[in-house]
């Protein structure tokens, strides 16, 4: 009985966490316009629409796939080397809309997957090394690959419009305004300049 308690409170914690992550992910879009969504903001075009869009492939594919459960619209395939790397960008004929709608359709599948199965429930993923897996290695895998795709956009966002995932009105309170922020970064530009002598 407690073992069963203990896997319950496991599969909860872990799907509330995935759940809260996706909402982040798709908060990073609001209030932008189209092109700053979509731009390459690293070397390898990483940009905000498009990690949604990939965590979309993702998700259909570990909570659908994996566990007999295919998502029921087309998506790429994981192994058509035509597609690779298509998921990470989004086309000028592929609408914000639709990406994020797909997204949410995705989601709530893969929610059904997790509420249909138990935590120990056998999936196989054959493009892992150890292709035998349970509900629960699925759901800490794309917790983990959620988690880091939000880490991502929130360093796009701010470098799009300052705009980060914290109380502003709270931290102004505390005193730290755009000034606080500004002599933070002057202390940190200072500290690492004078961490590394070839910049002296």
């Amino acid at each position: 009985m407690l073992v069963l308690v203990i896997d319950d409170f496991a599969k909860g914690y872990l799907h509330d966490d995935l759940r809260e992550v996706r909402a982040t992910m798709l908060r990073k879009l609001d209030g932008l316009p189209e092109y700053a969504i979509r731009r390459p903001l690293t070397s390898t075009g990483t940009n905000l629409l498009g990690l949604v869009k990939h965590l979309t492939l993702a998700e259909a594919r570990y909570f659908g796939e994996v566990f007999g459960r295919p998502f029921p619209e087309p998506l790429p395939r994981w192994d058509d080397l035509e597609q690779r790397g298509a998921d990470f960008w989004a086309t000028e004929h592929e609408t914000r809309d639709e990406i994020v709608s797909r997204y949410r359709r995705v989601c709530e599948h893969s929610d059904a997957t997790i509420a249909a199965l138990a935590v120990d429930a056998p999936g196989h993923v054959p493009w892992w090394p150890r292709p035998d897996v349970l509900l629960f290695n699925v759901l800490v895998h794309m917790l983990t690959e959620t988690s880091r795709h939000a880490g991502h956009a929130d360093i796009l966002r701010e470098q799009l419009d300052g705009a980060v995932e914290m109380d502003l009105a709270a931290m102004s309170r505390r005193g730290l305004d755009s000034a606080f922020w500004q002599r933070r970064c002057a202390e940190i530009e200072r500290a690492a300049r004078a961490a590394d002598p070839a910049t002296a």
